[in-house]
């Protein structure tokens, strides 16, 4: 009888080193390989495994702290800094899982919060990372390149941050699974912030069983995502079609199979589920704007050396360094948040409570409770748009404002290819509904790939 051989830490490394040479000329989602990780790897294979993830390589977006790697939030200001002394705890929960970490990602410079007319995927200091389906899309943002990187075929696992759509969108217009979980639940020290009432680091994966496992490893807790004999059986799911769907046939089109596919599971779908009310995008901003400039200032104080100390530095460093910094879009939400309320100003206290209401016990749950629902469902977005340099950026819609404003969790499924490109759908949840929302994903995602097969792997397609 044959016996196959266990695939080893260092093998898998060097395969993931193998692929990134091979891809990452193309799509520019690794701005920082690890040149300790083939050596980690070796190590890992002399220990007995520490975790289901043992000696698996994991990528770690660029505004995460890891210890002698650099941390620049895609900022020439941070690139010469010396790199943080020590990891952020969640890369020291993944080390400690026995992870090798293969290197950092590209992201949306200062994770998307810079200009209001960005081109999302882009950085000084990583270039542009493009969606590995059609070079000349979008690989969304702001945590891009793990998005991109897992769709490419680097790792299967890897940490992005959200605050408003930053796991959901890469997730979706890369063709994986993201997972933004109920804010703090995940560790939140050692990155880089932009508002602490809605950043929330998590997995970026293949599969939704992927990242049920990452998810184990970022909060030391147990999360499941098997599907059993019973499958759906008793859980609702409500459709909030009024404003979180008809803004795109191509990605209406595979979330209506997907309504199907779950009810052929056992779920009961309960339609016309919609939100109490329209949310308020000028409180979020300026909540973001306050806890911004407070935030970084607080992180920035963690950082040695000589680099910059407050928001104004890096206004003034951007200025400084116009030509390398600003060629493609300005810094406005920069200047704006300069002179954004302070942490006790009744303004941005009187919107943030407003923010929670309104998504929370006047929305997310409000809604749940009136149907009786385990979850919501819904179109993540329409398929990634065209790289502009020139032109703001425009997409039809999204379904991440109600769970940004509540801190609650989103889990993004890919549910097809429309044009070419591909699309998902995105579960929601209360606070802590973590395990739920993987019991649903894990079987939807079954229930698709017996239908129609997991997505084709990307061809790499210089035009869609």
């Amino acid at each position: 009888m044959r016996h196959s051989r266990r695939v080893s830490s260092a093998d898998r490394l060097q395969q993931a080193i193998d692929r990134t040479a091979d891809v990452n000329p193309q799509i520019a989602a690794v701005c920082t390989p690890s040149p300790d990780a083939l050596d980690d790897a070796r190590r890992r294979d002399t220990e007995e495994p520490r975790s289901a993830l043992h000696g698996i390589p994991v990528l770690v977006k660029d505004n995460i702290d890891t210890a002698g790697l650099p941390t620049t939030a895609g900022s020439l200001a941070l690139a010469d800094v010396p790199p943080p002394s020590r990891d952020a705890t969640l890369v020291r929960r993944l080390r400690d899982a026995g992870m090798v970490l293969l290197g950092k990602t590209n992201l949306s410079e200062w994770a998307n919060f810079r200009d209001g007319n960005s081109v999302s995927g882009w950085s000084a200091y990583g270039g542009l990372t493009r969606n590995p389906y059609a070079l000349n899309r979008s690989a969304g943002g702001s945590s891009s390149g793990s998005g991109a990187a897992v769709a490419a075929g680097i790792t299967p696992f890897a940490i992005g941050s959200e605050t408003d759509g930053s796991i959901t969108c890469p997730a979706a217009f890369n063709g994986c699974v993201g997972l933004k979980p109920t804010v703090g639940l995940v560790p939140r020290d050692g990155i880089i912030p932009i508002s602490h009432s809605q950043d929330s680091p998590g997995p970026l994966t293949a599969t939704v069983a992927q990242s049920a496992a990452l998810l184990a490893v970022l909060t030391g807790q147990a999360y499941d995502a098997a599907v059993g004999q019973e499958r759906l059986r008793g859980v609702r799911i409500g459709v909030p079609r009024k404003t979180f769907w008809g803004y795109s046939d191509h990605a209406d089109g595979p979330a209506e199979r997907a309504l199907q596919l779950l009810s052929e599971a056992g779920a009961t779908i309960v339609d016309n589920a919609d939100l109490p009310a329209e949310l308020g995008w000028q409180d979020e901003l300026l909540v973001m704007l306050a806890e911004f400039r407070a935030g970084l200032a607080d992180y920035l104080r963690t950082r040695s050396g000589d680099g910059p100390r407050t928001l104004a530095d890096i206004v003034q460093f951007n200025k400084a360094h116009a030509a390398e910094e600003l060629p493609h879009f300005g810094q406005s939400l920069l200047e704006e948040a300069l002179v954004a309320p302070d942490l006790n100003d009744r303004r941005y206290l009187d919107a943030l409570e407003r923010c929670r209401a309104q998504s929370r016990g006047g929305g997310i749950d409000a809604v749940l409770r009136e149907h009786d629902l385990t979850a919501l469902v819904s179109p993540a977005c329409p398929p990634a748009f065209l790289i502009d340099h020139v032109n703001p950026e425009h997409t039809a819609g999204a379904c991440s404002t109600p769970a940004a404003q509540a801190g609650y969790p989103l889990l993004t499924v890919p549910s097809g290819v429309a044009a070419g490109l591909p699309v998902a759908v995105t579960f929601w949840g209360t606070a802590h509904s973590e395990q739920s929302l993987l019991r649903i994903a894990a079987a939807y995602e079954a229930a698709r790939d017996g239908d129609t097969g997991p997505l084709p792997a990307p061809a790499f397609v210089p035009f869609v």
